[in-house]
C-alpha cells in the first residue's frame, strides 16, 4: 500500500513539474526552470521508489495517469488551455483508469 501513495504522489509532483516546464518558457524563466528540475527529481525518484515494489506497467500508467489529468486541469483552469465536455469526460476517464488499476491490487 505504501508503494502505491508514494506513486500517487509522485503523479501529482508529474503535474508540477509539467506546470512548470510549460511557466519556463523553454528554460528561459529561473524560478520555473529550477521548479521544474526540482519537483522531476522529485517525482522520478518516487516512481522509481515505487517501482520496486510494483509492475512498471501499471506504476508507469498510474503515475502517468495522474500527472496528465492533474496537469489538464490545471492548464484549463489556470492556463487557459480552454475547457470543453470532451476535455472533462476524458479526464474523467483517466482516473477511472487510475483508480481501477488502484483497487485490482495489481503487484500483490
Amino acid at each position: 500500500m505504501t508503494a502505491w501513495i508514494i506513486l500517487m504522489v509522485s503523479g501529482v509532483f508529474e503535474a508540477g513539474w509539467a506546470i512548470s516546464l510549460k511557466l519556463s518558457h523553454g528554460f528561459s524563466r529561473l524560478i520555473p526552470t529550477v521548479s521544474f528540475f526540482v519537483l522531476a527529481a522529485v517525482s522520478f525518484a518516487g516512481l522509481a521508489y515505487a517501482m520496486r515494489e510494483l509492475p512498471a506497467g501499471p506504476a508507469y500508467a498510474v503515475w502517468t495517469g495522474i500527472g496528465a489529468a492533474l496537469t489538464a486541469i490545471a492548464g484549463m483552469v489556470w492556463l487557459g488551455d480552454g475547457f470543453s465536455v470532451l476535455k472533462l469526460v476524458s479526464i474523467v476517464l483517466i482516473v477511472a483508469g487510475v483508480i481501477g488499476l488502484n483497487l485490482a491490487g495489481v503487484g500483490h
